[in-house]
């Protein structure tokens, strides 16, 4: 029984590997597509592959078979129906593509990443630990929950009272605890390091990003987050939207929230910093802002003010600054060009331009090619 059990568990990590193979296959496509974005969890995400089937034999008569015997290339073969349109047709009653759902853990699929885009390791800067509160259940109080109760300390301190006291019967050997006998668990702080980073994804979400340049940017930060948790311990993730104006919000308005009014980009370069020197200061932080836009802004003098912004305010208090342009039939795509013309010596800002889904790894490549 136990050599049964051991060949399943081993099938098991087979077949696990079959589908990591396939997965590592087809990462291309999975990252230029949003068919993981809904399926993640915390420390998991579901991955849809076409199901692997193990061969196996089958009992039955030695009859000829599919590619035996007479025919011609495009005839039917037996028990098929053929069409004269080579395929297309109705409903038919053979089975479809099987499609497995395969859970792979955020770090191993980053890995993948990883080895797909030939990414670096990250080497962060000033401090990259914190001390987060941590500890075991190893010390010992005298009051506490009943859940916490030890029970081996609360009836041996019983029974060294009992003992002590004259009061233990061998023959009828009952130990009662009292009050003054219960001790509790309690725990025992013990600071833990962890390191520690912020990602502040900015998006342009005034009209004329579409739906189609919100799934892109959905699917770009989907990975750029899988990528830096595999590098920090502690994240932190800020979404702010800007048209006219810049707002805080959560992840759920950020990928859908749409506003009619005009872009005015300094906006989300103004509440990126001020976020920095209130709450996430760069001695305790790695701080990581994404800007993701159609390339639109409202002057020349706004977006002098955002290279003012960059230059003199943010690129010293950030690991890397990175900016996405997304193409739309709106956009003018002017932003990339003027961050690139005044930016051209600067190795700690990072711009990419993404035509369409097929220009996803590159951007996320020139993102988080640099290990900064």
């Amino acid at each position: 029984m136990a050599g049964q059990i051991h060949r399943i568990d081993r099938d098991r990590a087979r077949f696990k590997e079959v589908v990591r193979g396939r997965i590592r296959e087809d990462l291309q496509r999975y990252l230029a597509s949003s068919e993981l974005i809904g399926k993640r969890g915390d420390r998991i995400v579901s991955v849809p592959v076409p199901a692997v089937e193990l061969p196996r034999f089958r009992f039955g008569s030695n009859e000829a078979g599919v590619g035996q015997g007479p025919g011609e290339v495009g005839d039917a073969a037996d028990g098929r129906d053929g069409d004269a349109d080579g395929g297309a047709g109705g409903a038919g009653e053979q089975e479809g593509t099987h499609i497995l759902e395969a859970e792979v853990e955020l770090e191993e699929l980053a890995s993948m990443l990883g080895e797909e885009l030939g990414l670096p390791n990250i080497l962060p800067r000033g401090r990259d630990e914190l001390d987060a509160c941590g500890g075991q259940w190893s010390g010992i109080r005298g009051q506490g929950p009943e859940s916490l109760r030890h029970f081996r300390r609360t009836f041996r301190r019983a029974l060294v009272r009992t003992i002590a006291a004259g009061e233990f019967d061998h023959q009828r050997p009952v130990v009662t605890p009292i009050r003054d006998d219960q001790v509790y668990r309690a725990l025992k702080p013990k600071p833990r390091p962890e390191s520690s980073a912020v990602i502040m994804h900015m998006m342009d979400v005034s009209g004329s990003m579409g739906r189609e340049q919100k799934d892109i940017v959905r699917i770009e930060a989907f990975w750029i987050d899988t990528w830096l948790r595999s590098q920090y311990r502690n994240i932190e993730v800020v979404y702010i939207v800007h048209d006219a104006s810049a707002k805080v919000v959560d992840k759920e308005t950020f990928f859908h929230l749409r506003e009619s009014g005009g872009t005015k980009i300094s906006s989300a370069y103004e509440l990126c910093l001020d976020l920095i020197k209130e709450r996430y200061h760069p001695e305790d932080y790695n701080i990581y802002p994404f800007h993701y836009s159609d390339g639109d802004n409202w002057s020349a003098r706004d977006t002098e003010r955002c290279v003012a912004l960059v230059r003199d305010e943010l690129l010293s208090r950030v690991n890397q600054f990175c900016y996405g342009q997304v193409k739309s039939a709106y956009g003018s795509g002017q932003f990339k060009k003027d961050l690139d013309t005044a930016f051209q010596e600067e190795s700690a800002l990072v711009t990419a331009g993404v035509d369409d889904r097929a220009g996803i790894p590159g951007a996320i490549k020139a993102f988080l090619g640099q290990g900064r």
